[in-house]
């Protein structure tokens, strides 16, 4: 059955609206179910919905009466609450979410993992990269509890992608994800060479792997997840096509990951991160570089 209809949970914030407005230039009736007041004029419908309630998750999902749902509604990190909030947000919603689509027979769920699901920015051990590009298939170390409910939720969707009727399950890893004014900011306008990152470079969301990628690219592979036909679960780096350095790649491999095993060319500034899967089974694209900005 093609999807005509579209919930995105958390449509208020940065990424979630970026998608509801993805969804909308490309023809999708959407809903947006979010907690407090509605914040953005795109959606078709609007619910009130505290995604930590099966029911309310189950009813709003049922009345919009869509084909597939963006999960997005969860907290985007753990420095402002609580470890055990932040597990609870992004976990328990996640199986709400999950559990509800399937029932209701929906065609696919799009989930926010992370970056941070393989144990990075929020922990005091440095990222362990055991190879390079880091793909789906490298090890996960989690040690906070931001990264450890990424991971937890992944495991989730790989449960629910078990069970007979389960919708199409895509996990995206993003980076850290910003606008055109962000990225001209934060990098095209600084000093991104090796020599101007500190030694507590992997401390920051904005260095994680040296990766990132624009909100309308983080939109844009949403769009392309739900439209999907894929059996199962599936996770999908959702990075740009270039590092967050200013250094040819493989002097920021050599210089940060020196013990990291090198399977692929590393030429220019590419990025550290594969995003081969999104592009075979997403057929997604990322366009946008802070180095054009």
């Amino acid at each position: 059955m093609a999807v005509d209809s579209v919930a995105v949970t958390g449509g208020n914030g940065k990424i979630g609206g970026a998608i509801l407005a993805e969804l909308d230039g490309s023809g999708y009736r959407t809903a947006n179910l979010s907690r407090g007041k509605r914040d953005e004029d795109v959606a078709d419908e609007y619910r009130t919905t505290n995604m930590l309630d099966a029911g309310e998750v189950y009813g709003s999902l049922a009345r919009t009466e869509v084909d597939a749902v963006v999960h997005m509604g969860t907290i985007p990190g753990p420095t402002n609450h609580p470890g055990f909030r932040t597990y609870e947000s992004n976990v328990q919603s996640s199986y709400h979410v999950l559990a509800a689509a399937r029932e209701l027979g929906l065609e696919s769920v799009v989930l926010p993992s992370s970056i941070n699901v393989i144990g990075a920015a929020y922990q005091d051990a440095p990222t362990e990269v055991e190879y390079l590009p880091v793909d789906e298939e490298h090890p996960v170390t989690p040690r906070d509890p931001y990264a450890v409910s990424k991971h937890a939720a992944e495991v989730t969707a790989d449960g629910v992608g078990r069970l007979p009727g389960a919708p199409s399950i895509a996990s995206l890893r993003y980076p850290w994800v910003a606008t055109t004014d962000e990225l001209r900011e934060e990098f095209a306008e600084k000093d991104r060479s090796p020599a101007a990152l500190d030694d507590r470079w992997h401390h920051t969301t904005r260095d994680v792997v040296f990766s990132y990628v624009h909100v309308d690219d983080a939109a844009r592979i949403a769009r392309r997840a739900v439209e999907a036909t894929f059996d199962g679960h599936e996770a999908f780096w959702a990075v740009a096509v270039d590092t967050s350095a200013d250094a040819p790649s493989e002097r920021v491999a050599e210089k940060y990951f020196p013990d990291a095993e090198v399977r692929a060319d590393l030429a220019g500034t590419r990025s550290l991160i594969s995003v081969d899967k999104a592009r075979d089974l997403l057929d997604w694209e990322p366009q946008t570089s802070w180095r054009d900005l």
